[in-house]
């Protein structure tokens, strides 16, 4: 069959997905990535084949020239998603129609409008059966629904918009006839409406829903969900010598991603202040900080190993412990092989996740705005010295281990094709 990944032009959103595009390729199936223009290089350099499709969103240009817009949204979700967190119960009707009025033009749209006419052109002209797209990425339910192709969301983190709009779809239920106003629904309607189709639910949330996150860290929808192993990707990359060896000492990885050096301008915690806080521990600190991180360090303590770069699913399993930002791609990586985390949660996901780390007996939690030397080092300090902690962490391993690998989901994902296929809007 012909499937065709659709992603807007976030790195970070699009990683998560090669794994699943390879598996289906290697089956025998012709897979293509369609993406805007500045992620092009990035899908090629994953082996598979890009096409190009529209312009370039201007979504963080325009978080630039209007910070106010960044505050609203820095250190949570946007609203309406920030809803997903609540119990049912504290939701209000008022709350998600204003915040899907806000999220719509802001984000959705300035995302999404750039890419749907070409998107759909190249699915007429290519026909695919299946199309998977990134959940940002309602273009690629437009496009597989223009031309009847099954279609399916593949998360990266945790499912705010499909946990929304089941609590969007359970108010309006509720809501007299001529008081359900839908501006999800209205701007996915109206793009439906140049090719003479009209909007239905699977737009916004797919026929299905793929996700690597295992249950107990998952969040909860009433949708069709369908889990699939984490696979670490870090795109193309190099194992250095000194990973070749068992290290001397406990070593610890200490690594807070890119997206808040690139996106915000840096770390929220003081990277200076932790190194030092774990200098004199017996242990082996490996940082990966970006080149402009490292320039505003005043000095290295002598356990650290400093580096711009390492393939984080060769380092980790060599590690006792690994302090980061509770980013997905980090999280699971470090989830996969069993070692326990040290979370700095920020914002948007991380703080979810982390709780859910420390519910599972994986590992503890600091807010970065909290996270000291002294209070990193503080519980660095138990979780090696308490052995609960590898415990929990290995128990969350054999969750994720006990899920379905991208190969065994090829058959799976056919099943759901011949059953969805044809279902236009």
């Amino acid at each position: 069959m012909r499937v065709l990944f659709a992603t807007y032009s976030d790195k970070t959103h699009f990683i998560p997905m090669v794994p699943l595009a390879w598996a289906l390729r290697a089956a025998g199936h012709d897979v293509v990535v369609a993406t805007q223009p500045k992620l092009v290089d990035v899908v090629t350099g994953t082996g598979l084949t890009a096409v190009e499709v529209g312009r370039d969103n201007q979504l963080w240009r325009f978080l630039e020239k209007r910070p106010d817009r960044f505050e609203e949204t820095k250190g949570k979700p946007a609203a309406p998603y920030a809803a997903a967190e609540l119990p049912a119960d504290e939701v209000s009707w008022d709350y998600l129609v204003s915040g899907y009025r806000e999220a719509v033009p802001w984000w959705h749209r300035m995302i999404n409008d750039p890419m749907i006419e070409p998107l759909v052109e190249f699915a007429r002209h290519w026909r695919p059966d299946l199309v998977v797209w990134e959940t940002n990425t309602f273009a690629g339910a437009i496009a597989a629904s223009v031309v009847g192709a099954a279609h399916g969301r593949l998360m990266w983190s945790l499912d705010y918009f499909g946990r929304t709009r089941t609590l969007f779809r359970d108010l309006r239920d509720r809501r007299p006839p001529d008081d359900r106003e839908d501006p999800l629904a209205q701007w996915l309607g109206g793009r439906m409406a140049k090719w003479g189709k009209g909007f239905s639910e699977d737009l916004v949330v797919g026929h299905f829903t793929v996700d690597h996150l295992p249950d107990s860290l998952r969040m909860a929808t009433d949708l069709h969900h369908v889990p699939m192993r984490y696979v670490p990707y870090n795109g193309t990359s190099v194992v250095p010598r000194w990973l070749w060896e068992p290290p001397a000492r406990p070593r610890v990885a200490l690594t807070l991603g890119v997206s808040a050096v690139h996106q915000f301008g840096g770390y929220p915690v003081d990277v200076q202040d932790l190194l030092d806080s774990l200098a004199d521990l017996d242990v082996e600190v490996v940082a990966t900080l970006p080149e402009s991180e490292q320039a505003k360090l005043r000095r290295v303590p002598d356990n650290v190993r400093l580096l711009s770069f390492v393939p984080l699913h060769a380092l980790v399993p060599t590690c006792s412990a690994v302090v980061h930002h509770t980013g997905p791609g980090t999280m699971c990586t470090t989830a996969r092989y069993g070692v326990p985390h040290l979370a700095l949660p920020k914002q948007y996901d991380e703080p979810f996740l982390a709780d859910g780390l420390v519910r599972a007996g994986a590992g503890l939690s600091v807010p970065a705005d909290a996270a000291t030397g002294a209070a990193v080092r503080e519980r660095l300090v138990r979780l090696l010295d308490d052995p609960a902690f590898r415990a929990g962490a290995d128990r969350l391993r054999a969750e994720m281990i006990a899920m379905p690998t991208p190969a065994e989901l090829v058959d799976p994902l056919c099943e759901l094709t011949a059953k969805y296929r044809g279902r236009a809007a």
